[in-house]
């Protein structure tokens, strides 16, 4: 099974962050990474990632509401 992250800015379009990650073996080596770089990837205009296992949304989630936390 692959994990992936989907990459939105706020009006929902997808966008590309200047760092692609690869494909992760388990939901937790995702989240880490997504865990590590989200600044990063809000300071780039990504507002919201979205989880897939393999072709299947496990959910999504605001970077901009963790940056308000």
């Amino acid at each position: 099974m692959a994990w992936t992250w989907r990459f939105e800015k706020a009006d929902g379009t997808q966008t590309e962050p200047a760092v692609q990650p690869e494909e992760f073996t388990t939901q937790g080596d995702a989240e880490t990474w997504i865990g590590e770089v989200w600044k990063d990837l809000l300071d780039e205009g990504v507002e919201n990632v979205r989880l897939f296992e393999d072709s299947a949304e496990i959910y999504t989630m605001s970077l901009r509401a963790a940056a308000e936390a």
